[in-house]
């Protein structure tokens, strides 16, 4: 990690521009850790001899590898997100960052989060590996899959079912969820990053033109408005596909939930659309009031489907035919 020659001249960086670059702002996208908890619990019950330690343990592995993969990405990302309206404003692109310390806090942070996994269970150091490798897949050159059309959304939203894993983990380290639901996550998380990124194609080409915007990220240069557009459609379709097959095989009563969640994907996509969207600043999601709304109202939805027994849906889980006499 050498020093770059455009780092000169920059205001040299103290402690607190390390801490600032581990985003420990941005823990509240750990929120998708608690649907992984709350379906181990419904589906598979207590299966950890100490619930607490072993909640902390997760909770802590998944915020110390989060925020090495954040370093690693504000590091790697300095000489490009100098061409973004407000990426701009990053740490790593106002001030000179020592590339050696930037190792060292990475390595610092990766072991904590490893140690605390592996006191965890052998799941949750499983996942927080993958975590951790994912971070350096996506960031760290020569691979850096952000800079490749649509393998950047991929490899992006894998973190979405990672954590869902960490949360199950902490409940039931002794099975994975069913893959249906990893599926679901991972679909879900491809339309929020492709949504974000639909969101930033529109702005910054407006604003500023579209070669800025090929400066920024690489990967822009094999989009458009149209084929981004199309991508967010296709993840949404995927994840109602994956959604359907886990809800009719482990409880159709959650069928109540999907007219809440399409209206939850319809209310993103719009929201992308929108001028300085929140989109493309996901932990700041819990400003929007709407969606606050339309999360609650999909949990009040999945609590009312997971204790309230409607027969009448089992038509939905069999083969029926509409009688015509």
């Amino acid at each position: 990690m050498d020093k770059s020659i455009g780092d000169f001249g920059k205001m040299q960086g103290n402690v607190a521009a390390y801490i600032a670059i581990a985003r420990l702002d941005h823990s509240t996208k750990h929120i998708f850790i608690a649907p992984g908890m709350i379906l181990a619990y419904l589906l598979r019950g207590i299966h950890t001899n100490s619930l607490v330690s072993s909640i902390a343990l997760g909770l802590v592995a998944a915020i110390c590898i989060a925020s090495a993969n954040y370093v690693i990405n504000e590091w790697f990302d300095r000489e490009f997100d100098k061409f973004h309206p407000t990426k701009s404003e990053r740490t790593a692109v106002k001030t000179q960052l020592s590339g050696t310390i930037i190792f060292l806090e990475w390595t610092g942070l990766v072991t904590v989060g490893l140690a605390c996994a592996f006191a965890a269970s052998k799941l949750t150091l499983l996942v927080a590996c993958i975590f951790a490798l994912q971070g350096i897949v996506y960031n760290v050159p020569p691979i850096r899959t952000k800079d490749k059309a649509y393998l950047d959304v991929i490899s992006e939203a894998i973190n979405n079912p990672l954590r869902l894993m960490i949360g199950w983990a902490m409940i039931d380290p002794t099975t994975l969820p069913p893959s249906s639901i990893i599926l679901t996550y991972w679909a879900g998380g491809a339309f929020l990053m492709a949504a974000k990124r639909l969101s930033e194609f529109r702005e910054i080409t407006a604003s500023h033109g579209r070669e800025l915007l090929q400066k920024y990220r690489a990967s822009f240069a094999g989009y458009s408005e149209i084929s981004l557009t199309v991508s967010c459609f296709v993840y949404a379709l995927a994840t109602s596909f994956f959604l359907a097959i886990f809800l009719i095989k482990y409880r159709v009563e959650y069928l109540l939930t999907v007219p809440v969640l399409i209206a939850l994907f319809g209310h993103y996509l719009a929201l992308s659309m929108g001028p300085a969207s929140t989109a493309q600043r996901p932990e700041k999601l819990f400003k929007e009031r709407t969606l606050i709304v339309l999360v609650g109202l999909l949990a009040a939805t999945f609590l009312f489907a997971t204790y309230v027994n409607i027969p009448a849906l089992d038509l939905f889980a069999g083969q029926r035919y509409i009688s015509l006499e």
